[in-house]
C-alpha cells in the first residue's frame, strides 16, 4: 500500500483546512513551534514568515518540497535547499491589491491630516514588481507625478522610465518601499534606508515601508524623525517583530503589525497557490482546488454623491469605509504585547471588488477612476435620499 503523503501545516495559513486531507495526513502547529521535531518524517511544508527554513529546521529531515503562502521568501535558505535537492515555492503577487488597498488608505489618511492632494504629489516608489506596480497603477489613476527605482529590473530592461535612487530621494514628496529582503550581493536590501539615505532624502518627505523591517535602519530612522527631515512615517514592517521599538512606534504616524497585505482575498490567493504548488510537485489531483466561502462584510454597497467633490473626497468616502487603516493602528497601540495575535486574529477585511458604489451626480467622470480601482460602479441621478445619507 502506497504511504500516504506527509505535510506539516502552518495553522494559521486562511482555508486551508480542509483542502488536503483527502490526499495526505496533514499537521497543523503554530507557524513559531514548527521545529525538527514536527518536520522530521514530513514530505511536505506550507508555512509563512515565522517559521525559518534552514539547516536548524530541515537537516535530518524527509522533506522535499516547501510552499510559502507569501510574496517574500527570506525565512526560506533557499541556498541549503537547492544543495539539499529540496524544491519551494512562494506566491508571488498574491497579496499584491491588498497592499495596494493598505497604501491607499494610508496616502488618503496622510492627505487629510496634512492637508495636501495627491495629484500635486511626486511619489516616489523603491522595488517596482508585483507590488510596486500596483502602487504605481493607482498613482497613475490619480495623476500623481511618478519616480521608479528598481536596478534589477533597470539592468534586465534598460534605464527607460527608471530612476537612480539618489535622483529619487532629492525629488519624490512621498517614498515607499517594496523591495524584498536580500542580506547582500550586489541587490542588496537589508537596511538600505540608512544614515545616508535619510540624509539624501527631501525635507518633508512622507516615508512608507510596507516591505520588509530590516530594509529600514531603526535607529537611522528615528534619528531623521528626530530632525524633524520627514514629514510623516507609515510603517507595516519594524525590525525584531514581534519585538518592535516601541520609542519607534511613538513617533509615527500610522503602525500597524506587518498587516498590509492580510486582505482575505490576497490571504485567499496565497492558500490556493500553495496548494497548486503542491499539486504540481507530488501530481495530488487539486489542479481545480479554490477556497470556498470567504466571508463577506454585512455592508458592501455605499452610496457616494459627488456632486461638487473632488476625486479625493469621492475616494475618502468610498476606499476608507471598505479600509480605515487607522482602525488597525489604533488596535496595534493600545496592545503592543499582542502584535503576533493581532495577525492571527486579523479582523475581516475585502478588496474593492467585494463592493458596489452607487454614484450620484457624477458630472465630471470621477466613477471611471472608482471603476478602474475594481469597486463595481452603479451611477444614479439625482439628490440622495435622507436614508441613503445616513447609511
Amino acid at each position: 500500500m502506497k504511504k500516504k503523503l506527509k505535510i506539516v501545516a502552518d495553522q494559521n495559513v486562511p482555508f486551508l483546512k480542509g483542502a488536503l486531507e483527502s490526499v495526505a495526513e496533514i499537521h497543523y502547529f503554530p507557524g513559531r513551534e514548527i521545529g525538527p521535531g514536527q518536520i522530521r518524517d514530513a514530505d511536505a511544508l506550507i508555512i509563512r514568515t515565522r517559521t525559518r527554513c534552514d539547516r536548524t529546521l530541515l537537516e535530518n529531515s524527509k522533506v522535499k518540497f516547501i510552499a510559502t503562502a507569501t510574496i517574500g521568501y527570506d525565512h526560506i535558505d533557499t541556498g541549503y535547499c537547492a544543495n539539499r535537492l529540496i524544491r519551494w515555492q512562494n506566491a508571488p503577487g498574491c497579496n499584491s491589491s491588498s497592499v495596494e488597498q493598505y497604501i491607499l488608505s494610508s496616502l488618503l489618511v496622510l492627505a487629510e491630516k496634512f492637508n495636501f492632494k495627491l495629484w500635486n504629489m511626486n511619489i516616489g516608489i523603491i522595488g517596482v514588481g508585483h507590488v510596486g506596480s500596483k502602487v504605481k497603477r493607482i498613482a497613475e489613476l490619480l495623476g500623481m507625478k511618478i519616480l521608479l527605482n528598481d536596478p534589477p529590473r533597470e539592468r534586465e530592461e534598460g534605464p527607460g522610465e527608471f530612476v537612480k535612487l539618489k535622483q529619487l530621494l532629492s525629488v519624490a514628496d512621498i517614498v515607499t518601499l517594496h523591495v524584498p529582503l536580500n542580506m547582500n550581493g550586489e541587490d542588496k536590501t537589508y537596511h538600505m534606508a540608512d544614515r545616508s539615505f535619510f540624509q539624501s532624502i527631501r525635507k518633508k518627505v512622507h516615508f512608507v515601508n510596507t516591505s520588509r523591517g530590516e530594509v529600514v535602519d531603526t535607529n537611522a530612522l528615528k534619528e531623521a524623525i528626530d530632525r524633524k527631515s520627514l514629514a510623516s512615517v507609515v510603517l507595516d514592517v519594524w525590525e525584531n517583530e514581534p519585538d518592535i521599538d516601541k520609542g519607534l512606534l511613538d513617533l509615527v504616524d500610522i503602525a500597524t503589525p506587518h498587516i498590509a497585505g492580510y486582505s482575505l482575498d490576497g490571504k485567499a490567493n496565497g492558500t490556493r497557490m500553495s496548494v497548486y504548488a503542491l499539486d504540481w510537485f507530488f501530481n495530488l489531483g487539486l489542479k481545480n482546488w479554490k477556497p470556498e466561502n470567504i466571508p463577506i462584510p454585512e455592508k458592501t454597497d455605499f452610496h457616494i454623491d459627488a456632486e461638487g467633490k473632488d476625486i479625493q473626497n469621492v475616494l475618502n468616502e468610498s476606499i476608507l469605509k471598505t479600509y480605515n487603516v487607522m482602525e488597525d493602528d489604533q488596535r496595534l497601540r493600545k496592545s503592543l504585547h499582542t502584535f503576533e495575535q493581532q495577525r492571527a486574529d486579523y479582523p475581516l477585511r475585502r478588496e474593492y471588488g467585494t463592493y458596489t458604489v452607487h454614484l450620484i451626480n457624477d458630472h465630471s467622470g470621477i466613477g471611471e477612476i472608482i471603476e478602474k480601482l475594481g469597486f463595481n460602479l452603479k451611477r444614479e441621478n439625482g439628490r440622495m435620499k435622507d436614508e441613503m445619507l445616513v447609511k
